[in-house]
């Protein structure tokens, strides 16, 4: 048990990585939405990464309906940290 707990951590400490790296990427998007005076949420596109999300669960065994509730909660926090930086970068 104590090795594949160490594992489960190893793992988790990579997914928070993964986080970070997508966190990065939200930043870069708020920086062009801002330039180009686009909002945080843009419908289609949570639409279109919520539909990539379920598929590739289900081509992983994964439950669509679990993965599709928690990249919700993602998406829903990613526009949030888009638009304090758009509130910052726009009048």
């Amino acid at each position: 048990m104590p090795t594949l707990r160490e594992q489960i951590d190893a793992l988790d400490a990579r997914l928070m990585a993964l986080m970070a790296e997508r966190h990065a990427l939200i930043d870069r998007a708020a920086q062009i939405k801002s330039g180009n005076g686009m909002p945080a949420r843009i419908d289609e596109r949570v639409e279109e990464v919520v539909a990539n999300v379920r598929r590739h669960a289900g081509q992983l065994g994964l439950d669509p309906d679990l993965y599709d509730r928690i990249w919700r909660q993602l998406i829903d926090a990613a526009i949030d940290q888009e638009e304090r930086q758009l509130k910052m970068d726009r009048p």
